[in-house]
């Protein structure tokens, strides 16, 4: 069987697979957006009189006001969630479900704790992406960003 056969093949099977054929339209799609974006990158870095603080603040603002929030409801979550999914593995009976649930505690955990810490280093990023921003926006407008602690 030669190459150009083994492709066709290939094609011919994914193309049947509707979740390939959504993947592939997926990395099309994006690959021509970076062509795109890497195309037209440099007329628009080029631009140096643009204030970018209109459409900062707006931004800034709400992340400020909702990361708190975003933190209550995870911990409130996450904890009920842990705790409810310790009940059921502590209540089974058989072993395979005994090992099943384990499982699914231990994913619960995992879950819980990275959604947390993304949180967290959303908040304590908010500042330096911000003042990197400014430094690369050719303004020289300042944007004073405020955490609340």
């Amino acid at each position: 069987m030669t190459v150009g056969m083994k492709m066709t093949n290939w094609l011919r099977e994914v193309s049947q697979n509707k979740k390939a054929v959504m993947i592939m339209k997926i990395a099309v799609i994006a690959f021509l957006a970076v062509l795109v974006t890497m195309s037209f990158g440099d007329t628009a870095m080029a631009a140096t009189d643009i204030d970018l603080d209109p459409a900062v603040h707006p931004v800034l603002n709400l992340i400020n006001k909702l990361v708190n929030p975003l933190l209550l409801l995870v911990g409130a979550g996450g904890v009920i969630f842990c705790i409810i999914m310790g009940v059921k593995y502590a209540t089974a009976e058989e072993p395979q479900e005994r090992e099943k649930r384990k499982q699914h505690l231990k994913n619960a955990i995992i879950g819980y704790l990275l959604i947390f810490v993304l949180v967290v280093i959303l908040k304590l990023s908010i500042g330096p992406l911000t003042n990197w921003m400014v430094g690369n926006s050719g303004t020289g407008s300042t944007v004073q960003v405020t955490t609340t602690k």
